[in-house]
């Protein structure tokens, strides 16, 4: 038997989400259906992560394990021709036996797109059209207060019992795409539950003046959530990458 790590690319916006659920309407089950017919057997993956209903990833890793004897590129095409076109297998390549999807993963990337711009049909699937004005100024001096290790308690949707709130930041970058369109990168070791969308949307929320620039370290060394504290849309979410050991992260 041997074990296989493939990375895959998701549209979420008619998902429940990543993980599987007794609805059978998540990426993973369409994944697992689409693998199960090429390889003629049950294959149940395992992913680095979940993500949201509506959430989307350009870099979602997950693996398997099977005596799959063809190329990686085989399978992937084959994968393809069994899933639905908002969902596709990038690469499959054939990896050592301890290795995990989640527990090998030493840090995840993500990209919080939004626009100044109102929403178009080409855009409202994947970017968060904001209701007012936002101020890059506000926002790019705040941003290495995040950098470090923190207990993210504040900015998370909820703590599951037993899980370390404290979370180690590269300092986050605001990217400006042009035309009122803006991305905000996150890259870390690990992520709370919601805990991007809760600094997209409280970040925005400095930009518009409506919160304080001093409040984002403030609540950071208060470890509570409070109302200050608003969480995104999910449309804007994207997973971009998930780094390993092998992974150059300078």
């Amino acid at each position: 038997m041997s074990r296989w790590k493939a990375i895959c690319s998701y549209d979420g916006t008619d998902f429940t989400g990543w993980q599987s659920q007794s609805t059978r309407d998540a990426v993973q089950d369409f994944l697992e259906h689409a693998l199960s017919l090429v390889l003629r057997k049950p294959i149940r993956i395992h992913g680095a992560g979940r993500t949201d209903a509506g959430v989307h990833a350009r870099g979602q890793c997950f693996h398997f394990d099977h005596d799959w004897k063809h190329p990686g590129e085989a399978l992937v095409r084959a994968i393809n021709t069994k899933l639905p076109g908002t969902v596709r297998l990038v690469t499959v390549e054939r990896v050592s036996d301890d290795f995990h999807a989640r527990f090998s993963a030493r840090g995840k990337r993500y990209e919080y797109r939004f626009s100044e711009n109102p929403a178009t049909p080409f855009s409202i699937r994947y970017r968060w059209n904001l209701p007012g004005s936002f101020d890059p100024g506000k926002v790019v001096p705040v941003l290495p207060v995040l950098a470090g290790s923190h207990d993210f308690t504040a900015f998370a949707g909820k703590v599951i019992d037993a899980e370390n709130p404290v979370k180690t930041l590269k300092v986050p970058e605001l990217i400006d795409e042009g035309g009122g369109d803006w991305i905000l990168r996150v890259e870390g070791n690990g992520f709370l539950y919601r805990m991007v969308r809760s600094l997209a949307g409280t970040l925005v929320r400095v930009a518009s003046g409506k919160l304080a620039p001093a409040r984002i370290g403030a609540l950071l060394e208060e470890k509570q959530r409070t109302p200050e504290v608003h969480t995104a849309p999910a449309c804007g979410l994207f997973l971009d990458e998930v780094f390993y050991e092998e992974d150059d992260l300078s």
